[in-house]
């Protein structure tokens, strides 16, 4: 596909002048890309083997901010560094940066031993065990993000407040709505294109301002990096035309939640589709009922993964096409678990629960450690929910608070013996840190609502 390049294509362009700067890059354990950028014959002379980085990089806040009491790293030991290193099936040209080229890197230690907390180790790791017994997962992840007509730069001088959606109407699939914004989605749909990210369709969402981008499905791992890629991108390309986007999961209470749907199913090694059964009841094999009832068994462990932040949880709210309940239903969009595709070989489970604001690797890893559970174990698929899941009563609920999630997740044995207790402990760090410098914050909520009244 065009974008990609091998390591000999990419000494030819810089030999050409083609290319200029190779991006190598990391994902952190907010799903964010950093690294470094090179200038290509250094990249080309020996960087392409190996990198390093600061291991603070794996154990910060979304501010960056270095938290203490992480076991990986500290001050006390220093801060020392990682290895990067490149993947070179990832390297890539990025069309909407002047002659520059993308690789991500896989992050290990002086030993050359993967960093087990490594967002793509821990999705690497649950792919192997897929492997062993002779299964592929295949994924597909929608983004929705909200379109602002200022900057950036903007919308921090006016402290993120009183921002301008670009449109000033629901837009769900309005096409005269999306004609306004196309000159800033179609040069998302080409650079994504020219980068091996095979963008399918770009969409007005269900919201003033909201759009959706859908992505070609493929190999989890394939998946993950496409996913990573496409944000850091569309936010690149935003920012060149001058407007700010925001994959926020509520950037406002009166406004629609952005989601990162993700579509699973489980194929052979050889290509066989395996959650097809065209004798079995909505063409479900028995592997995908098992499957399904290990997402469900385990909804409340995985929640962290799907909704990483404080604002991940206002997301959750009924009859805004956010999940409240983690059950199942054929079709349903007010399910936490969807089955689309029913009847066909392309029969697939989509996960709502996820926010726009999760990190792919940690979810598709947590959704594949449950659903490979399921079937190690044989669980009983309960039958579909039918109806409107937002009136039903006596359902499984999702966490509605970080406060909840995390909770569900330390006590997760199966959580732990999938990714380690280390990698379970370094997140739960990171979720009670999110959680404690919420807690001693002040609202504008609480100042408008108790300045003079309280």
């Amino acid at each position: 596909m065009a974008g990609k390049l091998t390591l000999a294509e990419l000494k030819q362009a810089a030999a050409g002048g083609e290319i200029d700067t190779v991006i190598a890059a990391l994902v952190d354990m907010q799903g964010r890309l950093m690294g470094k950028r090179f200038q290509a014959e250094f990249f080309i002379d020996s960087a392409w083997e190996e990198t390093h980085s600061c291991n603070y990089l794996l154990a910060t806040d979304i501010e960056m901010e270095t938290v203490e009491g992480y076991k990986a790293t500290s001050w006390e030991s220093g801060y020392g560094d990682y290895a990067m290193k490149p993947d070179l099936s990832t390297l890539r040209r990025i069309p909407w940066l002047e002659g520059t080229a993308l690789v991500l890197c896989d992050v290990l230690d002086h030993h050359q031993a993967p960093i087990p907390h490594s967002p793509r180790a821990i999705l690497k790791r649950q792919v192997a065990r897929l492997e062993a017994m002779g299964m592929k997962a295949f994924m597909a992840s929608e983004l929705e993000f909200f379109l602002f007509r200022e900057s950036y730069e903007d919308a921090h001088l006016q402290g993120y407040q009183d921002l301008t959606p670009f449109s000033a109407y629901n837009e769900d699939y309005n096409i005269f709505q999306t004609t306004k914004e196309e000159n800033l989605m179609r040069a998302m749909r080409t650079g994504l294109q020219g980068a091996d990210v095979p963008v399918e369709n770009t969409k007005g969402e269900a919201d003033a301002g909201q759009a959706e981008i859908n992505v070609r499905y493929t190999d989890a791992l394939t998946m993950a990096d496409r996913h990573a890629i496409i944000k850091n991108g569309c936010k690149e390309i935003a920012w060149a035309k001058g407007r700010a986007i925001s994959f926020m999961a509520k950037w406002s209470d009166s406004a629609a939640g952005n989601s990162s749907h993700i579509h699973q199913s489980l194929w052979s090694l050889d290509g066989q589709a395996l959650f097809h059964d065209s004798k079995a009841g909505h063409g479900m094999s028995d592997l995908m009922h098992h499957y399904l009832a290990g997402l469900l068994h385990h909804a409340g462990a995985l929640t962290y993964f799907l909704a990483p932040n404080i604002n991940s949880y206002k997301r959750f709210v009924a009859g805004t096409f956010a999940p409240t309940a983690a059950i199942w239903s054929l079709d349903n969009r007010t399910a936490g678990y969807r089955v689309c595709g029913a009847e066909t070989k392309a029969v697939r489970v989509e996960c709502r629960v996820g926010g726009a604001d999760l990190n792919p690797y940690l979810a598709m890893a947590a959704l594949l450690a449950a659903g490979l559970d399921g079937i190690e174990n044989k669980r009983k698929l309960e039958p579909a929910f039918v109806g409107d899941a937002y009136s039903g009563t006596g359902t499984r609920q999702i966490p509605n608070t970080l406060r909840a999630a995390t909770q569900a997740l330390d006590e997760s044995a199966m959580l732990r013996a999938a990714f380690g207790d280390g990698v379970i402990d370094h997140y739960l760090h990171a979720a009670k840190w999110e959680q404690s410098e919420f807690d001693r914050r002040v609202t504008d909520w609480e100042v408008k609502r108790g300045f003079e009244r309280a």
